[in-house]
């Protein structure tokens, strides 16, 4: 008993834990404050590091790296997942991890893990929640994973033994798996009674990662509120409220295969993750998440700027106009949106941009129609957001204007929105008469093109006791979807090396490939680029999953090499295309299509011409042509950075870039879009940079090193130990130096990509598109070289045909069809100059141009038709004089032409009733009808039209007082005739 009590207490002052914090709940009639949640997620961090050897790892940004597949990071293991696939670059600061420890930003919102909906409507479910959880990469196991868990909770936290359940795996006989006794035995050896130490089966404790992957089984630790003795063992798992699970132990030592089977990984992880909002209710004595520190702040604030009724935490029927349903989804969407926001994720229309677009109008939504908060209210929430959470994620700190600023903007959008879609849906419900079911493509319709939530839609309609469709809209949902992910079939997965292929490598002893000869280049005396080949030595052949001795002819099959030249996809750059040869037969040719890099080993797709064996001696020959625009592209794509931090300011950073032969594609984040003068300006920093011709260094340094160096451009990655400094026109020793202040003035990156030798041989530069599919994200697309003085020349082309177009479009036509030309070879111009490859300051300014000549051409279409119509009107106002009602035929060459005399021969003779015909030389006829509004309802243009039209096999549209339409005819009196009685048999 008093070794126990000795080590409680010397946790406790490792953790600096004040005597006396414990769950006062848990406690009988001691009455103590509760901790703080900065101070439990800081106890939690602070117990694996100084007690039990961890490292403090910090929370990955909320956009996955590297994982096209998610959304956003939703549990503590998506930043670590190279190490668990065995992927991780062996250089790389990733691969040397074995203890690890963190907090870690989630969002759980779209894709698989998708709690969106729910929301609000309950207690207990967030779209952004921080993951406390301790890791092993081939270290700890079972036994010790349990142990710091059950010390952390009954030692550290102090809650009662009593209240904690246990469970584990009890086995699948469908997949020959037993129960995971080990874990049994485990607990019980920990003193847990074993009527509280419960085996459940696959669903509930056996972990996956995916469909395939890494997967294991896994122990959960629940607790029970309510305690008093009581055994709650019936309720573990049960959905019930009062026993919840708190943390997730997971051990990672199976591989799900595509088969289905299971095999048993290189070496065993253990995972864990715990909820810090719900371990907060525990210890804070609560029974919601939001009656917890982490929200009582944010639903404070929002009490105090709405003025309506204060938070009670009711729900369901016993929440009157779902009040406090709105309370907690403002709470926890703001929450989402600054921290996302923060984490360079803004609202958009795609992936993940446009989840975080319909939690931001899910928010205001619920802000404006049920809390009544003035407008702007959401954003204003932000500091508080802050102040709870700034601390632990200080990135929150640094962005919070510009957090709020994109807060506001898309609310501010979202409200004329919400009021044109609450006008729609009044007006869809009043035609709807007896129908409870609300037509669905409206509802797509709203969500689709006014940017509505569907789940937003449904609650509308719910307030209204309407019903929607939900099976046609998932299934409209479901086109779109697989309409918008057919082109994104790119991925080359055939040659990828997995966790079992990169094992059996490290196993058999086969070193990393040597790829440092892809650097091996230089500039000859004619000032062309010389690519050496490079020698190698074949040491597997990689094919259907399998590695493999010797690949026949004809086939396909991954290469790798002791060493290569060749440069595999990464950083953003394409990978290297070529040939090898065969050292012993130099007509044996195989093509090089594609280059991947897996954990340190390089991969390449070769297309075999004749049998290729282990062991065979082969030289590498890389497409020169294609190496060398990849290599001006990325120069160009590190020149382009520079440039708008020039131009835009140092709050310009980074988003993502892509670099290919044909062109660099590079997304940056704006405070406002890029006005053409910035794009022209950013240009001729980058051509002066090309025209000193600057020498481009490139050295190693140390990762720490290289961090220092103030003004450095890098990106959110992980980089290995030794990074690679890329610099241009100053030597990297002297970036390097302490307190030097180069790199601000100067292009200085991390980059493993390959570059050019000097700027000069960029030659050309210009940006052919700029847009923000994302507020607040620029995603520019450039080119160089000879592609960059094609766009040019073909620039000035064009602008040379504007001008001209201008002169006589100025001069006009004294004609109507001369003047329908002109406006019409202003629309052609200006779809030929929107789909030219120029530089995009040059197409904005010809745009703008056009749209000038546009108006211009089509007012002077219009006056000349008015004109046209004024002479026709009078030639019939002759022939008819007051007559209530005048049918004729005349000649015009247009329908638009035939409404305007219509029109104005009603206004000269007021009361009277029109319609025309005018036959075409294609046979067609058109017709145009305009009725006196003294015979309305009795008498419809609408309705005249149409009988007319119809008699002649066309069609017909319109209102009560004017419409129009066309048919084909070989007896025109004959239908004048029929529209004279239509109109006697109406007045």
């Amino acid at each position: 008993m008093a070794a126990a009590v000795a080590g409680k207490g010397s946790a406790r002052r490792l953790l600096r834990v004040p005597p006396g914090w414990y769950c006062s709940s848990c406690q009988g009639t001691r009455s103590v404050a509760s901790p703080s949640s900065a101070r439990v997620r800081q106890a939690f961090l602070q117990f694996f590091k100084e007690r039990h050897g961890h490292q403090v790892v910090p929370s990955a940004p909320v956009r996955p790296r590297g994982d096209p597949g998610l959304l956003f990071v939703n549990a503590g293991m998506n930043q670590f997942k190279p190490i668990f696939l065995g992927s991780a670059d062996p250089r790389s600061e990733l691969a040397s991890y074995r203890r690890v420890v963190n907090s870690q930003k989630c969002v759980r919102a779209g894709g698989k893990h998708n709690d969106l909906e729910d929301v609000g409507r309950d207690v207990y479910h967030h779209t952004f929640f921080e993951m406390l959880g301790n890791w092993s990469f081939g270290d700890y196991f079972k036994e010790e994973a349990c142990s710091m868990a059950w010390e952390l909770l009954t030692q550290v936290y102090e809650i009662p033994k009593d209240r904690l359940y246990v469970t584990y795996f009890g086995g699948d006989a469908s997949l020959s798996l037993s129960a995971d006794e080990e874990s049994r035995e485990i607990w019980l050896s920990l003193g847990v009674p074993p009527s509280h130490v419960l085996p459940f089966q696959l669903k509930d404790n056996f972990w996956e990662m995916g469909d395939t992957g890494p997967c294991g089984p896994c122990t959960e630790i629940h607790y029970d509120h309510v305690g008093r003795g009581r055994n709650a063992a019936a309720l573990v798992n049960q959905g019930n409220p009062e026993v919840v699970e708190i943390w997730n132990l997971v051990f990672m030592q199976y591989s799900r295969e595509a088969d289905g089977s299971l095999q048993q990984l290189p070496e065993h992880h253990v995972d864990t993750g715990m909820g810090l909002e719900r371990l907060m209710t525990i210890l804070q004595n609560k029974r919601s998440n939001y009656d917890t520190d982490l929200f009582t702040p944010l639903l404070d604030a929002i009490h105090k700027g709405c003025g309506g009724p204060s938070y009670r935490g009711l729900v369901g029927e016993a929440d009157p106009g779902s009040v406090d349903m709105a309370y907690r989804v403002v709470a926890d969407h703001v929450r989402t949106l600054s921290v996302c926001i923060a984490d360079g994720v803004y609202p958009g229309m795609s992936g993940a941009e446009l989840v975080l677009r319909q939690i931001l109008r899910r928010a205001v939504r619920f802000c404006s129609e049920v809390l009544h908060a003035p407008p702007g209210f959401l954003a204003s929430l932000v500091p508080v957001v802050v102040e709870i959470l700034g601390d632990a994620y200080p990135e929150l700190r640094k962005d919070t204007d510009t957090i709020m600023n994109i807060i506001s903007a898309h609310e501010d959008a979202f409200l004329s929105s919400l009021l044109r879609g609450r006008h729609i849906i009044n007006r869809t419900l009043q035609q709807m008469e007896h129908s409870k079911v609300f037509p669905v493509e409206v509802a797509w319709s709203l969500h689709s093109n006014l940017g509505f939530p569907l789940d937003l839609i449904g609650l509308m309609l719910k307030e209204k006791g309407v019903q929607l469709d939900v099976a046609a809209l998932d299934h409209l949902a479901r086109e779109d979807a697989e309409r918008k992910s057919q082109p994104q079939q790119e991925q080359r997965a055939g040659m990828h090396l997995d966790l079992h292929a990169l094992a059996k490598l490290r196993q058999d002893g086969v070193p990393a490939t040597d790829d440092s000869p892809k650097f091996a280049y230089e500039l000859g005396q004619d000032g062309r680029y010389v690519f050496h080949p490079c020698q190698a030595t074949v040491l597997m052949l990689y094919r259907d999953g399998s590695f493999q001795k010797e690949v026949g002819r004809g086939q396909q099959c991954g290469v790798l090499l002791d060493r290569t030249c060749f440069y595999g996809e990464q950083g953003g750059q394409a990978p290297d295309q070529g040939y090898m040869l065969h050292a012993a037969q130099q007509d044996m040719l195989f093509p090089v299509v594609s280059v991947q890099v897996s954990g340190g080993y390089v991969v390449h797709e070769v297309i075999v011409s004749e049998t290729l064996k282990v062991g065979d001696q082969v030289q590498l020959f890389v497409d020169e042509a294609q190496r060398l625009a990849c290599m001006t592209n990325h120069t160009a794509t590190h020149l382009l950075n520079f440039a708008l931090r020039q131009v835009l300011g140092d709050g310009t950073e980074q988003q993502g870039s892509h670099v290919t032969a044909e062109y660099l594609r590079f997304s940056t984040s704006t405070k406002a879009p890029i006005t053409m003068q910035q794009l022209l300006d950013v240009e001729s920093v980058i051509q002066e940079v090309i025209k000193r011709n600057e020498v481009v260094y490139t050295g190693e340094a140390p990762i720490k090193l290289a961090s220092a160096v103030q003004g450095l451009r890098k990106l959110n990655e992980v980089y290995p130990d030794l990074v690679r400094v890329v610099s241009i026109g100053v030597p990297v020793e002297r970036v390097l130096a302490a307190q030097s202040k180069d790199a601000t003035s100067t292009s200085v990156e991390l980059c493993c990509g390959t570059h050019l030798l000097q700027t000069g041989d960029v030659q050309d530069f210009t940006i052919v598109s700029e847009r923000q599919l994302v507020k607040g994200i620029s995603h520019i697309v450039a080119v160089t070289r000879e592609q960059a003085k094609q766009a040019r020349e073909a620039g000035q082309t064009l602008a040379k045909e504007v001008d001209s177009l201008t002169v006589r479009v100025k001069l006009g036509g004294t004609v109507i069809d001369e003047a329908q030309r002109l406006s019409k070879e202003v629309g052609q111009l200006t779809i030929i100059v929107d789909r030219t490859t120029i530089p995009q300051w040059q197409k904005r300014e010809l745009q703008a141009t056009l749209k000038t000549l546009q108006r211009t051409a089509n007012t002077a279409v219009r006056k000349l038709e008015i004109r046209l119509a004024a002479e026709k009107a009078d030639d019939l106002l002759a022939k008819y004089s007051n007559q209530p009602v005048i049918i004729d035929t005349i000649p015009v060459e247009s329908p638009s032409v035939l409404m305007k005399v219509v029109n104005q021969l009603c206004d000269k003779v007021p009361g009277s009733s029109v319609m025309l015909l005018s036959p075409q030389a294609s046979g067609q006829v058109f017709c145009a009808c305009q009725v006196s509004k003294s015979s309305l309802p009795v008498f419809s243009a609408a309705d005249w039209a149409l009988a007319v039209c119809t008699q002649m096999g066309g069609k017909a549209g319109g209102s009560g007082v004017v419409a129009r339409g066309s048919g084909t005819t070989s007896d025109l009196q004959g239908v004048l005739t029929a529209a004279l009685e239509y109109a006697k048999s109406k007045l």
